[in-house]
């Protein structure tokens, strides 16, 4: 992919890299910290698997919602002012954990992340093009890989900060709130609940500075060509409607059971672990083992994409990884069955910095809108803990069955994808 730039300048991205880095890093540190709210909320409100899921539920269905007007709202800002639009709302959405604590609503909590969850929507629906088309887009996964290492360590960091300020103690406050009736449990739910008050407050002056920054900075706007060279012919191809791009389309669909796996992996093996009959206080750490392992993939990733493995190939391999991982994991048992779910973080890695860039690949003038549909694929992460929860919960699934049912589909389509899915209505591709 091409992308418009001025006649006889080179410009220097290493500016823009470092910025999409930093926010790459909060990316990771709100989404993952849903991973620490889930076992928090269940505690605090003693709320079943699948009304804690909800948690995952609204942060990642407000990209479904929000993923295509966000392409409009660019059009209207720019690159720029889009993300300091995005980081501000970032901030009011965690602000709005505080009346949440104080009216002990959980509603009010969901509120709150569905409003992050749409800021991130805009925000990623800037980044994710940008990082794809600021090279070439056959290196596009490396760059992609060295954003996504930021992204996955604020992931690791979360459950020692906000793991430390929301479940300490986790089992025996769990255990006092649900003994304990009337003023008593009024009193422990306040106590609780405020400890989000001044993590959430001091993200959201983080977030606001960071805007500010972002806002006085030297960002370049980058266009895309506006019509399609064929790698075939040679020739341009004009295209009247992103419904032309099939690729596209089976790319989002890629990305919505990516998504759904990861979060599988990441957000669940806590609740995984305790279904193992580890101590909550233990399996709260779990989410950055698979962090770690998407860590060490990212870091192969920039080593080896393009000059040793093909995006392509990359995305194969990480999608075999995926069935192994998954397999191992129904048939073990106790702590291997957790390193198994962990492992899976490393079959996750390379898998958005390889399946954004193939599904956004030629798409011209459509890039803005083809990259907002893809954005909107993240629902996946909204449905697959309540489909697991259901099979668990309802249908009376035993756990780890549950879990095989629900991830092993996900990893068999991403196979598909990395082998002909992406080559699907590309003349010549």
């Amino acid at each position: 992919m091409s992308v418009a730039t001025q006649p006889g300048s080179q410009r220097n991205y290493t500016v823009p890299l470092i910025t999409i880095c930093a926010l790459f890093f909060i990316f990771g540190f709100i989404t993952w910290a849903n991973g620490t709210l889930i076992p928090f909320f269940k505690m605090s409100f003693s709320l079943s698997d699948g009304a804690a899921f909800l948690v995952a539920t609204a942060s990642y269905m407000a990209y479904f919602f929000l993923a295509i007007p966000s392409s409009w709202i660019l059009k209207q800002t720019g690159f720029k002012n889009g993300i300091v639009l995005g980081l501000v709302v970032l901030a009011l959405g965690g602000l709005i954990f505080i009346p949440a604590a104080n009216s002990h609503s959980f509603g009010l909590f969901l509120t709150g992340i569905f409003v992050q969850g749409a800021s991130l929507a805009l925000l990623q629906t800037a980044v994710n093009p940008y990082l794809s088309i600021i090279g070439p887009i056959e290196s596009a996964a490396k760059r992609i890989s060295m954003a996504g290492i930021c992204n996955k360590f604020a992931g690791m960091i979360v459950p020692f900060i906000m793991g430390a300020l929301f479940l300490k103690n986790a089992g025996e406050v769990e255990a006092k709130i649900q003994a304990a009736t009337g003023d008593e449990k009024l009193q422990l739910l306040n106590d609780v609940l405020s400890r989000v008050n001044t993590p959430y407050i001091v993200l959201a002056v983080i977030f606001i500075l960071f805007a500010v920054f972002v806002k006085f900075l030297n960002l370049p706007e980058i266009q895309p060509e506006e019509d399609v060279v064929d790698g075939a012919s040679g020739q341009v191809i004009h295209h009247k409607s992103i419904f032309q791009f099939p690729h596209l389309f089976l790319g989002a669909l890629c990305i919505f059971v990516y998504v759904a796996a990861e979060v599988m992996a990441g957000d669940i093996i806590g609740v995984y672990g305790k279904e193992l009959g580890i101590s909550p206080d233990i399996a709260k750490y779990f989410t950055s083992l698979t962090l770690t392992g998407m860590l060490i993939g990212y870091v192969i990733g920039i080593i080896t994409i393009p000059k040793y493995l093909s995006q392509q190939k990359a995305l194969r391999i990480c999608a075999l990884l995926g069935i192994v991982f998954s397999v191992i994991a129904y048939l073990s048992s106790g702590y291997t069955a957790v390193v198994f779910i962990a492992l899976l973080g490393l079959a996750n890695s390379l898998m958005w910095p390889a399946i954004f860039p193939l599904g956004i690949n030629h798409l011209g003038k459509f890039i803005k809108l083809g990259s907002a549909i893809m954005i909107m694929g993240i629902a996946g992460g909204a449905i697959w803990p309540l489909i697991y929860a259901w099979l668990k919960d309802t249908a009376g699934l035993d756990f780890q069955l549950a879990y095989f049912i629900t991830v092993l589909p996900c990893y068999l389509y991403i196979l598909y994808f990395a082998i002909a899915g992406h080559k699907v209505g590309l003349k010549g591709k």
